[in-house]
């Protein structure tokens, strides 16, 4: 049997202005990233590591596509910036991610040293930054960072995540 088409993504890229490298212009990218990820037939999720007002690592979902379970947008875009930067240490680095981190992917956030994290969509079953669970919070940790959740494209990364297994519920044989 066939797999199914994958939906076609009715939403549109962002194209935020370069002047103003705030939250909102990183998180725009991991947005862009999520919608990458739908058109590839991949959960919509998507990160940006940014250090110094520049990307150092943009990544989506690619569990489906490589068949494997640790290739989280998070995971991905760390080892990517971990490449650029030549070291693991991402001392000084904001993750942006269009939804709150999985224990796995908080668990390297906390493991490589970003400083920041800020993510759209909390998940309050698989969270693990103040969803379910919050890694950042224990208390023998070497390492905490800050956490900006849900202020930032809130609305817009939920509605593209939502409408993606929404389409995929309604196919024949989907989740």
């Amino acid at each position: 049997m066939a797999a199914p088409e994958t939906p076609d993504c009715p939403f549109e890229k962002r194209f935020p202005s370069q002047l103003a490298r705030d939250d909102a212009f990183f998180m725009s990218l991991a947005y862009n990233q999520a919608i990458d990820a739908w058109r590839e037939d991949e959960v919509p999720i998507g990160a940006v590591i940014e250090s110094g007002g520049e990307v150092i690592g943009a990544a989506h979902n690619r569990v489906e596509r490589s068949g494997d379970p640790t290739a989280h947008a998070e995971m991905l875009a760390l080892t990517q910036a971990a490449s650029r930067l030549g070291d693991w240490r991402l001392e000084g680095a904001t993750v942006y991610v269009t939804k709150e981190p999985c224990p796995m992917c908080s668990g390297a956030m906390v493991m490589s040293r970003v400083k920041r994290v800020c993510f759209a969509v909390p998940d309050p079953k698989m969270g693990c930054l103040g969803g379910a669970a919050n890694l950042n919070e224990l208390s023998g940790s070497n390492h905490h960072f800050l956490v900006t959740a849900g202020s930032v494209l809130e609305a817009e990364c939920r509605d593209l995540i939502q409408a993606f297994f929404r389409l995929k519920r309604a196919e024949p044989g989907g989740p």
